[in-house]
């Protein structure tokens, strides 16, 4: 199984989002993120929990 790490430019292209954002949620430490060296990589599946953990739903 071959893992897809993404760095934060192709993070942001796939939240659809802004780099800015992106940047700022690792500083905050809300997504999960590996770093090699000075570099920060997202595996797709963390940007994914990411995007299910923000889930809302609807009202009954």
């Amino acid at each position: 199984m071959e893992r897809k790490y993404l760095t934060v430019p192709e993070a942001a292209e796939y939240l659809n989002t802004s780099v800015r954002f992106v940047r700022r949620i690792v500083a905050e430490r809300r997504v999960a993120f590996h770093k090699l060296g000075r570099h920060v990589r997202f595996a797709v599946e963390d940007l994914e929990a990411f995007i299910s953990a923000g889930r809302v739903e609807e009202a009954a």
